[in-house]
Formats: structure tokens, sequence, C-alpha cells
């Protein structure tokens, strides 16, 4: 058995898969590669192949038909050998230095009796044309180097949260929870950090700048322009959230408090992109979204509608929307998000 398996999704990723691939490649037989060439029509397919050749024992590479990037990710879950599993997008890469900690720590982890959930390290805000990197670290939060549990974990502030690029989790509890992803989707990251977490129990952090996250091309999917084109993706996406988890149904306060908590960004987000757009028919999705949450649970839709964020991204009226974009651009400027 692999120690860590890497799931690289690829699609069309020809001018920039080189700098992931190559910093993923370690002198350690122990990991693995899996490059997911999800019908790409340009030379991905080829460059992974070549990286087959060169480290046959490190390196797959799996060709399929497209099914966006949660379909690759399944396609890479299926296939992982690895005790643990990460998920690293072909345009972004991971430190070196932080690598071979990282590896170091799984290896001392796999001697536990019990074997950990999910490990969590801190990621990097790449932003294209910023001099200023922005580090998302969890150490206010989490304690370093030890196994816990939600309940001993501090209040996360508003705008830090676990995303996908801060997570390895333990392969067998996506497999056996029978974990998958919708294909043709976007912005699924959010439902693989969200669905998992309430098997997740034991939980170990590494202080260590490990991934690092490229954002600022005008072509890409996080892109606010983008976005709002795709509102429907995301609107799905948050959706499926709220239906995929029953959050008083959780047993740790600190753990449902954190769901809870990540519910409400991610559809104020929803929200945002959608009074950006300011068409008329979006506004009408805002409101349509909203009574959603309400008619599916009227304890989760009070939780997030009266809260500080429910409250602002609700302010009725022209004059309204006007405060809450203002509220929206001075928060990118704290938060440093794309």
């Amino acid at each position: 058995m692999k120690l860590l398996s890497f799931i690289v999704p690829c699609y069309n990723s020809q001018d920039y898969m080189d700098r992931c691939i190559s910093s993923l490649l370690v002198n350690d037989e122990e990991i693995e590669i899996i490059i997911v060439n999800d019908g790409s029509s340009d030379h991905t397919g080829l460059i992974a192949e070549d990286y087959k050749v060169r480290y046959p024992s490190i390196v797959r590479v799996i060709h399929q038909d497209n099914l966006g990037h949660g379909g690759a990710v399944n396609t890479g879950i299926k296939l992982a050998a690895g005790m643990f599993v990460k998920v690293v997008d072909s345009d972004d890469w991971v430190d070196r230095h932080a690598y071979l900690k990282i590896l170091m720590s799984l290896k001392k982890l796999v001697a536990e009796t019990k074997p950990v959930d999910m490990v969590v390290s801190n990621f990097v805000y790449e932003k294209q044309g910023k001099r200023h990197r922005k580090v998302m670290k969890y150490d206010k939060n989490f304690p370093e180097e030890r196994v816990f549990t939600w309940d001993e974990i501090s209040s996360f502030r508003k705008g830090q949260y676990i995303l996908m690029h801060s997570i390895i989790y333990r392969t067998n509890l996506l497999k056996e929870g029978q974990f998958t992803l919708p294909e043709h989707t976007f912005y699924v990251d959010n439902l693989f950090v969200f669905k998992p977490l309430e098997k997740v129990e034991r939980i170990y952090y590494i202080n260590v700048d490990f991934y690092r996250y490229f954002i600022g091309r005008a072509d890409q999917s996080v892109n606010e322009k983008v976005m709002i084109e795709r509102i429907d993706q995301q609107l799905k996406v948050n959706k499926l959230m709220i239906d995929g988890v029953d959050i008083e149904q959780i047993t740790s306060p600190e753990l449902r408090k954190y769901m809870l908590n990540y519910l409400e960004i991610i559809t104020v987000i929803s929200t945002i992109l959608l009074i950006r757009s300011g068409k008329e028919e979006d506004l009408k999705k805002k409101k349509e979204l909203w009574k959603y949450i309400k008619d599916k649970d009227i304890q989760l839709y009070n939780s997030i509608r009266y809260g500080v964020m429910g409250r602002l991204m609700n302010i009725p009226g022209y004059l309204g929307r006007s405060i809450t974009v203002s509220a929206y651009k001075v928060s990118q400027k704290i938060v440093g998000f794309n």
C-alpha cells in the first residue's frame, strides 16, 4: 500500500501542469500521483504519459471522457492506493520543504493504533500580479502535531475555513462513505471538504505552508466574472450542501457550529454574486435561494438569515444592495480572496 495518493484533475492543462506535477515528485516510492486526463483536447494526455514513462512506479495516468472536476476527483478516489489522499489542481503546486515535513508526519501517523481521519496544513494564496502572499494558517485554531478532536478546536473567525487546499483525507473515510461529487459541475471543492466532515473524528494539524493556490487568471473558475456567469453551478453546490447534511444530528457542538458557519459563508457568496450580477433574473434567484433554505430547514434558515452576514445580505432595495456590495469589497481587501 502507498502512503499518500495525489489526485491531479487535468483538463487542457498543458501550459501549467508541469509545475504542479514536478512539485509532487520526490524520491519516495510510498507516494503515487494519479493524473486524470479529463477529456482534454490539447497535449495534456501526452505530457501525462511522458511522466508515467519516466516515473512508472509513482505516476498513474487515467484518460477519460470529460466528466468535469468532480468526475475526475471521483475517478482518482476509486483508484487511490494510498492510506491518505489529497487533491491538487493542475494549476497549483506544493512547497518542497513543507512537503517533506508532511510525508514525515504521515509516516509517523500510520504507526498509530487508530488512524487519523483528516490532516490539515496551511495554504498560500499565490495571486497573479501581487507581491504580498496571504497565508491561510490554522495555528490559532488547532493544537499542533498531535491528534485531537473537534471539541478541542477554537472558534474560527469569519473568512477562515478549511478549504480543499488545506486537507488530506484518510482514503478509506471517503471510500467507505461512498463519497462522490456531482459530474459536470463547477465549485465542487466545497462539497469535497464539507460532506465528509461529519465522519471525521480524529484530526492532525501540521503548521507548514504546504499548498500553493494560484488565483488570478482571467479564465479561472474562481474569477468573480466567471463565477457570475456560472452562478447556476454555485447555486447547485450551495443547495447540495444544504441537502447533504442534517446539522442537528451532529453530536459535536464545535463541529455543528463550524458546519453551520460554513453553510453561511457559501450562501453569502452565492447571494453576493447574484447581487453583483445586477440582472433582474438573478435577484429573483436570490429570493428563491433563501426560500429554498427556509422550506428545507427553518432552524437552519433562522441561523443563517438572522446572523450578521444574513442580515447584511438581505437589506432591501437598491440602497441595501449597494451597502452589501460595499461591505463585500472591504472583505475582499481584508481577506484577499479573488
